[in-house]
């Protein structure tokens, strides 16, 4: 919603501004459809060749996301540490060879299976479960443990952020695509120097109208959509730092309710739940 909120505000102003100020909206109308087409068409085939098929499948997917608001909340982040806290409780009580079988099947373990939207999240469950094996086996220690989890998190980072990386040279590439039309329109009209000015003054203006679309379409909608995108992907990356934080500090000896409140400041302010609210949410679950 405020994305196509702030679209409606810039460009309204962008082309009510030129209409208040004397601007004949018909110039813009007549010449869109073409220079869009060398604009976008450029754009878009110099995108496909500019990324491999996996990094446009997940632009693909990103796109619906920067629509829809933000699933990483206050109401999420509370199932995501309560459920940590389970898993550690018990864990902590029965030893850590009781929660094997929670860890092996997931989707069979009444403690993943009572929260309803991180215990079906794939990205959540593999990667809590992925470590809370290798604390079962024993095999690694707390250093180990946490270089891999660093690992993985920038790898997923990296993955997050391709689309946001392919959008970003898309923004670049756009004003240099709306010179490439005004260029063709001024060639096209040195070609009918023979016309009337009114007719040489409306090619010309269509021209231009390359130019100023390039740019807009760079700066006013590409661009800060890549900005929306970038953040999501930062969000998801910090559900992934509060799970590694949470079973590091178990494996340092922590109890379970010390160890959540480890991972709970790692969260952006904005979507931390407070202490008092986790700790009221933990004791009803």
């Amino acid at each position: 919603m405020f994305v196509i909120i702030g679209y409606l505000v810039a460009l309204g102003c962008i082309f009510g501004g030129y209409i208040l100020h004397g601007g004949n909206i018909e110039v813009v109308l007549h010449a869109l459809p073409i220079e869009m087409m060398v604009i976008g068409g450029g754009a878009i085939g110099a995108f496909v060749v500019n990324n491999q098929p996996k990094v446009l499948k997940s632009t693909l997917r990103a796109v619906p996301t920067a629509f829809k608001g933000s699933k990483y909340t206050k109401a999420r982040y509370l199932e995501l540490m309560s459920m940590l806290y389970d898993i550690l409780q018990k864990a902590r009580k029965d030893g850590l060879m009781s929660i094997e079988k929670d860890v092996e099947s997931p989707n069979d373990s009444p403690i993943f299976q009572k929260y309803a939207t991180v215990g079906k999240d794939h990205h959540v469950i593999e990667f809590t479960t992925d470590y809370l094996r290798m604390m079962v086996s024993g095999n690694l220690n707390a250093h180990e443990i946490e270089a891999l989890m660093d690992s993985e998190i920038d790898t997923h980072h990296e993955e997050g952020h391709a689309p946001v990386a392919a959008i970003a040279r898309l923004a670049g590439g756009l004003p240099a695509f709306g010179i490439v039309a005004a260029v063709l329109g001024v060639v096209n009209t040195m070609g009918s120097v023979g016309q009337p000015p009114a007719v040489l003054g409306a090619m010309i203006g269509s021209a231009l109208v390359g130019t100023f679309l390039g740019i807009l379409m760079a700066y006013c909608i590409v661009e800060p959509f890549g900005g929306l995108l970038e953040q999501k992907a930062e969000d998801g990356s910090k559900e992934l730092l509060c799970i590694k934080t949470t079973l590091l500090a178990s494996m340092q000896g922590y109890n379970p309710s010390t160890a959540i409140e480890f991972g709970r400041k790692v969260l952006f302010s904005t979507d931390r739940p407070s202490f008092g609210e986790l700790e009221t949410y933990v004791k009803k679950k």
